[in-house]
């Protein structure tokens, strides 16, 4: 089982309403992955997949070197967000974006 963590900078609204997104399109897709939201600061090392604004890329990677970051722009309906679930549908690898 996959953990992705979708993370903002304060952990709060935006990365909450975002996993939730996340999760009903993982739901949707039957895929075995858990989806949390988290504060950048805050992620789990154990986090497989970090979907973060761009702005928080590198921050991200800095916090967990070892997980594949997909950094995105929009917080609603970005494509990068639906190509980790297209991905990870596919059986495809997620590579980190940075």
């Amino acid at each position: 089982m996959k953990l992705i963590v979708f993370a903002c900078e304060a952990g709060m609204g935006s990365s909450l309403m975002g996993a939730n997104q996340l999760k009903k399109m993982v739901k949707k897709a039957k895929l075995d992955c858990t989806v949390i939201h988290a504060p950048v600061s805050q992620i789990p090392d154990n986090a497989d997949v970090i979907v973060t604004h761009q702005s928080l890329a590198s921050t991200a990677k800095a916090k967990l070197p070892s997980a594949a970051i997909v950094p995105f722009m929009m917080f609603f309906g970005d494509p990068a967000v639906k190509g980790v679930v297209d991905k990870l549908k596919n059986g495809q690898a997620i590579e980190s974006q940075v």
